[in-house]
């Protein structure tokens, strides 16, 4: 059997490629509000971390280390010389699209247009065309007060666009004093998983933090297929071969769902956690697990009874100590989108709670 310090290594190397790069090309003119936007949906503010390394004369890319998203921030839609930009970006996408590394490609591109200019420019329709052709694109209309039929104007302007969203990044307070909440986020989310491959909407549960619903949603699979492997390890007629197989089975899971939620993955975070879970799951479900072991003992129909009576317990394992975790989770970041966790935070409260359901 691996040792921990194995285990715990290997799960984060696979749930790090698993998570792998999401790509976003953010288009639009000065003052449609992209920087807010990028600040209200990704972690770390990142439209903040500076200029970004420069990928054409008008674009640059932004990325920051631990965070697994690039955002390729396009300017110059306004300048005379916009037909060059947009030249430029092409010969850009398309090199990236091409690339063997999908790590690499342009996933999805957002065209930014303020609701308050009430007009979409031949610039943004251009753009719109060219990107197209490589990229699904969605129309993202900015600083939303009053629609007072812009979107179905945007819809007909830009008509390649696989969605629309009307987004307002930050709450406002009107001159009368009303207050206008922030709105959209959680639909631009999901109207870009949508169109991006399935093999990336785990780097955009991680890049973004707008909505936690998606984070949890994302999660949710990493338990769903971390139980199906449990409950065919928990079915081996061989006495107590499960033990082996499902510690790496349910790291591997504690270590998705960490790198989902975009936290940084170490072995110290992650070794805390295991350890915490394990305690506390070993004391409650000794018994269980003991008894579907005895049971394979037993030849003929007691082999066969045991293993499926053990598949089902190691399943409803994983299940609970995933959904739990997730929960944990969920909790801390609803309260503070931009939280940090320590591993000695998270495995206090799962132990708690495990403790408290099991």
């Amino acid at each position: 059997m691996q040792n921990l310090d194995d285990l715990l290594r290997e799960s984060i190397n696979k749930a790090t490629t698993e998570r792998g790069q999401f790509n976003v090309l953010i288009a639009g003119r000065s003052g449609a509000g992209k920087s807010t936007l990028i600040n209200a949906v990704f972690q770390s503010n990142l439209a903040e971390t500076g200029q970004g390394r420069p990928v054409t004369k008008n674009t640059r890319e932004i990325r920051k280390e631990g965070i697994p998203i690039t955002i390729l921030d396009t300017r110059g839609l306004e300048m005379s010389a916009f037909k060059d930009t947009i030249a430029e970006l092409d010969k850009t996408v398309q090199e990236r699209c091409s690339d063997r590394d999908t790590n690499r490609h342009i996933h999805v591109a957002w065209i930014c247009i303020q609701e308050d200019g009430r007009r979409v420019e031949s610039a943004e329709i251009d753009l719109h065309t060219m990107l197209a052709k490589h990229v699904p694109v969605i129309s993202v209309i900015t600083k939303a007060r009053s629609d007072r039929g812009f979107k179905d104007e945007v819809i007909r302007l830009l008509p390649l666009s696989k969605s629309l969203v009307r987004v307002r990044a930050i709450p406002e307070i009107l001159d009368e004093g009303h207050r206008l909440e922030a709105t959209g986020l959680k639909e631009l989310i999901e109207a870009t998983s949508e169109v991006i491959p399935e093999g990336k909407r785990r780097a955009l549960a991680a890049a973004q933090k707008a909505s936690i619903d998606y984070k949890k949603t994302q999660s949710q699979k990493i338990v769903a297929a971390a139980a199906t492997a449990a409950a065919a390890a928990g079915a081996s007629p061989i006495p107590f071969s499960d033990a082996a197989i499902l510690a790496p089975i349910q790291i591997g899971m504690i270590a998705g769902i960490t790198s989902a939620f975009g936290m940084e993955l170490s072995k110290g975070t992650l070794s805390t956690l295991v350890t915490s879970a394990i305690g506390v799951g070993g004391a409650t479900f000794a018994g269980r697990t003991i008894v579907t072991n005895l049971i394979k003992l037993f030849p003929g129909v007691g082999t066969v009874v045991g293993g499926a009576i053990s598949a089902a317990t190691a399943s409803t394992l994983t299940i609970a100590l995933g959904q739990t975790y997730i929960s944990v989770l969920a909790e801390i970041f609803s309260r503070d989108p931009n939280a940090n966790p320590s591993g000695d935070t998270l495995a206090k409260e799962l132990k708690r709670r495990m403790e408290m359901n099991y």
